[in-house]
């Protein structure tokens, strides 16, 4: 929440959430993102943590992302996570030690796909804090993100290594498009129009899943 003195107050956003079929979902999405990069203040840098790999269809929204931002170079922004280098269990932690060491102080936005309710399949949400990768599948990975976008591509519960293969790629390529031409336009507008702010602490981006 942000006062009259321009002032952030040590709370964090509430969670957002829309369905990628809606006709604004970009619009909506671009804009809760542009509010989070006015109360995260005091980065030196953006980060985007793709987070899947290209050999499963449903775990594939990450790299979509990475590489649809990519394509689109947002400026002061590092990706790491695309289709032809993508961040996943075996890497994750690598990935991580090497934005540690190559940025001071960064923001990292993390996405990945996870699985859910019937009803609330082809839904992004948005949230504050890290997000803890392979989750949906029972692995402990290392968390990351000052906030993380998560794409709901499939129904969750049973088999979800199955269902993550057998998911449409339909579904997961337009939530990609969708994610990645938000944080775009949101990421350009945050340069184009600056605001001050005072910060919310981003020492603590990188969290062991063990803790």
């Amino acid at each position: 929440m942000i006062n009259n003195s321009n002032t952030v107050h040590m709370y964090p956003p509430h969670p957002f959430r829309i369905d990628h079929s809606e006709e604004q979902a970009v619009q909506q999405l671009s804009q809760n993102l542009q509010q989070r990069l006015k109360i995260y203040r005091g980065y030196s840098d953006i980060v985007i943590f793709c987070i899947g790999t290209d050999r499963s269809t449903g775990d594939a929204l990450g790299p979509i992302v990475g590489s649809n931002l990519e394509r689109m170079y947002p400026s002061n922004t590092t990706i790491y996570g695309t289709l032809d280098s993508p961040v996943h269990a075996v890497n994750l932690q690598e990935t991580i030690d090497l934005v540690k060491a190559n940025h001071h102080n960064p923001l990292i936005i993390a996405i990945d796909a996870c699985l859910g309710q019937l009803n609330s399949v082809g839904k992004i949400t948005v949230s504050h804090g890290p997000i803890k990768p392979g989750a949906g599948v029972k692995k402990q990975l290392p968390e990351v993100g000052t906030f993380h976008i998560t794409g709901i591509v499939n129904i969750g519960g049973f088999m979800e290594y199955f269902v993550l293969q057998n998911t449409r790629l339909s579904i997961v390529m337009k939530m990609g498009e969708i994610i990645a031409s938000a944080l775009n336009h949101a990421i350009t507008q945050s340069r184009e129009y600056p605001h001050r702010y005072n910060s919310l602490s981003t020492s603590s981006l990188f969290q062991s899943a063990s803790e």
